[in-house]
């Protein structure tokens, strides 16, 4: 007996895309995002929480340490001198404060990076409602069309399973992830992709895969479920898009444990200086020993650096782009073999008229007015192309052709018109149409054959496809008035974006069914490094295979169920959403808009995260000598003399160089969560100009920065009493 859920049947409106709606520009730190972002910053002060990020554990500790001693020093008589200087008796307690404000700005970098993703999170949960779903009683997997007729049982989604059949009619929403096994229907995504325009979704293809919280519009298909509850689609994205999935990098890791190398080699150096400053009679204070040691040690990077790798990969969602792990991101900044699909992807995917050409005596305007009247009722891309540029050369092609339609048939291989007056047109083959003029005694001559055959062979060569158009009058005179010529049109700006990838180090390779002649011609057209014709699966995962043994790193796009193998083989492999259940599986990143060119964007935003690690990391380092030379000769001028020299800042008292650096120290954190949420401006070069540049920009910026920042500040911290 059937099951009436209909009070957990749902109509909501679908909800906006992760990446549509309002965008919140990428560098961008409004007070909204600060104070959505505070419950964060200040749950994330648990210790359990901060050991995972060890420099930013040292300073809570520190900070812990400090704020105990502030406590407890008006019972122990109040703070005491340091470095033979005295301190004022507020100092371990501003201390104490502005190390817990160091800490809470770390936090909040990745507290406003993740609040970026769980607000996008917000309306894909929206998508989630269970709604009704007809589950077909007794599938039969040899008979799939059996099931479109077949008795159903109404239950909630959440308990369909894996393998389950629904039949979906209009207006209803998609249950869950499956695979079309019959029908076409016309589907909203766009509480998936914010695409308001649908999309035709259908069996036996490669568009036959369809999202759960998605709308069917029209129709009646019949899908097989492809996920379990909780682990759809939707699931997935939400995980992802609120960082709970979020998993360190290979290079992350490795960055992380060279900062906790660094920071225990500073502890060291800092344990050292008290026994040298209590030889000399001046020994230093546990705090100044602690401001010391969190100025010292990488605190910039180590605040900034999980905010960078959640920031990187939202930037991938801003462009409609779920990455499924951070490794996948990082990997497509080290790309260095692309492969790229030549239909759709190089080119339109649609052949298009891109000339007329006479033949013999014809005139020109009588060629270009015979092809758009035998165009007008071909509604393919080619026929359109045609009229559209024969409008371009001619003002009086009707807009409905005016006589009886021939249809392109196999047998025939032509097209064209018959007009009222009883001229006939025909366009197609080049064979087909001079047996055409034959049939009717008006066999073209040897010239004119000849001439045929010399232009169809040319516009062969170069890749095009050639198109014969002839004419027969009233009285059966026929003759060959020329030749469309259609080409395979390679899209605006991709030479110019491949050159920018050759100038990255990266080298492109086409992929196509194509003969060799053709793939060649649009090849070298399109201004790719390589191509590889007449493609099969297995030929994508070999070639895939060759250049990962030669140690290069691959990415590639693909959309059906035969290229899931080179999409799990590939080191960046982008899955198309319109495109197989398997084919998304086996990716490790999945474009929304089904756009196979975003994969160049993908390589782009994989080399920015790379170049803002390493460029905040050249910075928080040279930010370490810096302050290495503002603190230490301040901190013991007067003891050693010597040191007077390299007290280049003439800062005011060791207490205020102490304070400055400490305050500058947190400060410059906040400044940088911008450029770490928007990344380093990237710009097309190779590795070693990127790193001059980097060296230049934030190794002498990040050396110049806490000279100018902690002289400021002193200067302001000099006007407090006691300083």
């Amino acid at each position: 007996m059937s099951t009436t859920l209909q009070d957990q049947h749902t109509t909501t409106e679908p909800a906006a895309s992760p990446s549509a709606g309002s965008k919140t520009p990428a560098g961008a730190l409004s007070w909204q995002q600060i104070r959505s972002a505070l419950p964060g910053m200040v749950r994330k002060l648990d210790p359990r929480q901060m050991w995972r990020n060890p420099v930013m554990f040292i300073v809570w500790v520190g900070a812990a340490l400090i704020t105990v001693l502030a406590i407890a020093e008006p019972f122990l008589g109040g703070p005491s001198s340091s470095g033979g200087s005295a301190v004022p008796a507020a100092f371990t307690g501003i201390i104490a404060g502005w190390l817990w404000l160091t800490v809470l700005f770390a936090n909040l970098a990745e507290s406003v990076a993740e609040g970026r993703g769980k607000a996008q999170a917000e309306t894909l949960r929206r998508t989630k409602t269970t709604t009704v779903a007809h589950r077909v009683r007794e599938y039969d997997p040899v008979d799939d069309v059996s099931a479109e007729r077949a008795a159903t049982d109404e239950v909630a989604s959440s308990d369909l399973g894996l393998g389950d059949v629904v039949v979906i009619t209009a207006g209803d929403l998609i249950p869950g992830d499956g695979d079309i096994i019959w029908g076409i229907a016309s589907v909203d995504e766009s509480a998936i992709t914010g695409e308001s325009a649908p999309v035709i979704r259908e069996s036996g293809g490669d568009r036959s895969a369809v999202t759960g919280g998605t709308r069917v519009l029209s129709d009646r298909i019949v899908v097989k479920i492809t996920s379990k509850p909780g682990e759809t689609f939707v699931d997935r994205m939400i995980s992802l898009v609120e960082g709970a999935a979020r998993q360190r990098t290979p290079n992350e890791i490795a960055l992380s444990i060279l900062l906790a190398s660094l920071t225990i080699i500073f502890v060291l150096v800092a344990l050292t200086l008290n026994p040298i400053a209590s030889y000399a009679a001046a020994p230093v204070s546990i705090t100044v020993l602690v401001a010391l040691l969190v100025c010292l040690i990488p605190t910039t990077i180590g605040a900034l650096l999980s905010a960078i790798g959640i920031a990187g990969m939202d930037r991938l969602v801003q462009h409609n782009v779920l990455a499924m792990s951070g490794r996948a991101v990082e990997a497509a900044g080290d790309v260095t073999t692309l492969l790229l699909d030549k239909t759709g992807t190089i080119t339109y995917g649609n052949r298009r008229a891109s000339e007329f050409v006479p033949i013999g005596d014809a005139d020109r305007v009588e060629l270009v007015r015979a092809a758009a009247l035998s165009s007008l009722a071909d509604p393919t891309p080619e026929g359109t192309s045609v009229v559209e540029l024969a409008r371009d050369e001619a003002t009086d092609i009707p807009e409905i052709a005016p006589g009886e339609i021939v249809p392109f048939t196999a047998q025939t291989r032509m097209s064209g018109l018959d007009l009222p007056d009883g001229r006939q047109i025909r366009k197609g083959a080049g064979s087909a149409v001079v047996s055409w003029l034959e049939s009717a005694g008006q066999a073209p001559g040897s010239g004119v054959l000849a001439e045929i055959d010399d232009r169809t062979g040319q516009i062969s060569r170069s890749g095009g496809t050639p198109l014969v158009v002839a004419a027969r009058a009233a009285d059966g005179t026929g003759r060959v008035l020329g030749v469309i010529h259609l080409k395979d049109v390679v899209k605006d700006g991709l030479p110019q974006r491949f050159a920018e990838l050759r100038s990255m180090g990266i080298r492109t390779v086409m992929i196509t069914g194509d003969n060799p002649l053709t793939a060649a011609a649009i090849a070298e057209e399109a201004g790719v490094d390589d191509f590889l014709a007449e493609a099969t699966p297995e030929d994508k995962l070999a070639l895939i295979r060759r250049e990962q043994d030669g140690g290069n790193l691959v990415a590639m796009t693909g959309d059906g169920t035969n290229d899931a193998p080179a999409l799990a083989q590939a080191d960046v492999g982008v899955a198309m959403n319109s495109g197989t259940s398997a084919a998304k599986e086996a990716g490790n990143m999945v474009d929304l808009d089904s756009d196979p060119t975003k994969l160049i964007d993908v390589v782009r935003i994989g080399k920015q995260l790379l170049i803002t690690r390493g460029a905040l990391t050249t910075f928080s380092i040279a930010n370490d000598i810096a302050k290495y030379f503002a603190i230490i000769p301040a901190m013991f001028t007067g003891v050693f003399p010597g040191l007077a020299a390299l007290n280049i800042m003439q800062l005011h008292s060791p207490a205020s160089a102490v304070l400055s650096a400490v305050i500058f120290n947190a400060l410059i954190i906040i400044i940088l969560i911008p450029l770490s949420l928007r990344g380093v401006r990237y710009r097309p070069a190779d590795a070693s100009t990127i790193l001059g540049r980097n060296l230049l920009i934030y190794g002498l910026g990040g050396i110049i920065a806490p000279f100018v920042g902690i002289k400021i500040i002193d200067l302001l911290v000099a006007l407090l009493p006691g300083f």
